[in-house]
């Protein structure tokens, strides 16, 4: 029985070690932005900044909160400083289930995974903000003033950062799975209806309860799923031709 147990322990013992060494990285990076938060929040703030009246500023409506907002832009910058550490010690957990031949992507995987979430980032800071930040403060009038707060400001910014930097990863995820030969183009293509409900489902769950952002994240995520479907025709494993008969 303990011989049985032992591989479930040793797979946990795994996990807690991986575990550690992330949240090891993730403080490394948020001791090292804690140095720069001003600089961090200012350049955070940047989309708005365009898009709100010269005179246009943040508030905070507590004491601590300026402070907290410091404190959390530091841990969330760690994050993605320790995003390399992240996915390589990921692909170290599940390597051991692989076999030798998918061993060797694990340098492109970390490399993919990486630029791929920093380009969902991206398209999120330099396309989806300016778009939305200016859509919203469409509604000021003489009477009605956009006073946002840090801490609602942040909380806005990195859920949309970190929902497109992570739907932004389906390529690379679906380019693995095809490589072990567990999904293919057709079987994406045919559940490609279903595929369009579970986005505008993400879509709702990872943004604020607005059809913008909504929108704003299930277009690229529909086009990153086209995406995946030539990719895993392109990378996905070809089945061998059926033996029409056995040779006498």
């Amino acid at each position: 029985m303990d011989e049985d147990k032992l591989p479930v322990t040793d797979h946990l013992e795994e996990l807690r070690r991986r575990l550690i060494k992330c949240l090891l990285a993730v403080l490394a990076g948020f001791a090292l932005s804690y140095s720069f938060s001003k600089q961090l929040f200012d350049l955070l703030t940047w989309p708005l900044m365009q898009a709100m009246p010269a005179d246009g500023k943040l508030i905070y409506t507590s004491l601590q909160e300026a402070f907290i907002t410091y404190l959390k832009i530091s841990f969330f910058a760690g994050i993605f400083l320790a995003a390399p550490v992240i996915f390589y010690q990921l692909w170290k957990f599940v390597m051991p289930g692989l076999y030798a031949n998918e061993r060797r992507y694990v340098l492109p995987f970390v490399i993919a995974a990486c630029a791929f979430f920093l380009l969902g980032a991206s398209f999120a800071f330099f396309v989806a903000f300016p778009f939305g930040f200016r859509f919203f403060l469409g509604f000021t009038t003489e009477r009605i003033q956009a006073l946002p707060s840090m801490k609602e400001y942040l909380s806005l910014c990195m859920s949309l950062l970190l929902a497109f930097g992570i739907t932004f990863e389906l390529p690379v995820v679906m380019f693995f799975l095809a490589r072990m030969g567990l999904v293919d183009h057709l079987m994406l293509k045919r559940y490609r209806k279903y595929a369009i409900l579970v986005i505008a489902i993400v879509a709702a769950v990872l943004t604020p309860p607005d059809i913008l952002s909504m929108t704003l994240l299930g277009i690229p995520l529909y086009l990153l799923f086209e995406v995946s479907v030539v990719v895993t025709y392109l990378f996905g494993k070809k089945k061998a031709p059926a033996m029409s008969g056995e040779k006498a």
